[in-house]
């Protein structure tokens, strides 16, 4: 038996991640406030080049051990499942847009920042419920994981908690948008790599 890096966009973004929490913990360096979150409404500077690339970085920041690990248990879970079915550029692609699309949003509407990788989570997590879908036709599987998905968002959301629900609804739709744009690789182009 040997070990196999079998997801690398996944593993990563993982060790990215870890890496970047572990050097804010250890030497209180600031990093995640400076530049791996994205400010909110009227603090984003439209100016600044450095603000537009917070709007991808935020992904990789967290607040915590807890919030690391609550995002990472399933991303780590679901991303060797989609980078197979998809592919590993495919996979880091989507996560790029759904990123960009969620930290250009709470620029836009919201006034708090945002950190974490619940976004790519929650696009994740409709995405993998497409893995068996066919040509025309749409999975009861997708539809309960969209309902639940969504209703236990919209209930949070009216919790005063730091959670961004937002975030997990604009994750959740992108990854529903992807499964319906997207067809997954040939069993050809898998098996090839």
């Amino acid at each position: 038996m040997r070990i196999r890096y079998n997801a690398p966009v996944t593993l990563n973004f993982t060790l990215l991640s870890f890496i970047i929490l572990l050097s804010d913990t250890l030497f209180h360096t600031g990093f995640i406030a400076n530049l791996f979150s994205v400010p909110g409404r009227g603090v984003f500077q439209f100016s600044n080049p450095f603000h537009y690339i917070r709007l991808f970085t935020h992904v990789v920041g967290h607040v915590n051990w807890a919030h690391f690990l609550g995002n990472f248990a399933l991303l780590l879970l679901l991303g060797p499942i989609l980078e197979e079915k998809y592919g590993s550029a495919s996979l880091f692609f989507m996560m790029l847009v759904t990123a960009f699309i969620t930290g250009l949003l709470n620029v836009l509407f919201l006034p708090t920042g945002l950190l974490g990788a619940s976004g790519i989570v929650f696009m994740m997590i409709i995405l993998v419920s497409f893995t068996n879908i066919r040509q025309g036709e749409i999975p009861v599987t997708f539809l309960l994981v969209l309902t639940i998905y969504l209703a236990g968002e919209v209930i949070r959301s009216f919790q005063n908690n730091s959670i961004s629900e937002f975030a997990h609804i604009v994750g959740g739709a992108c990854g529903s948008i992807f499964g319906f744009v997207k067809p997954a690789r040939s069993k050809s182009t898998s098996a090839k790599g």
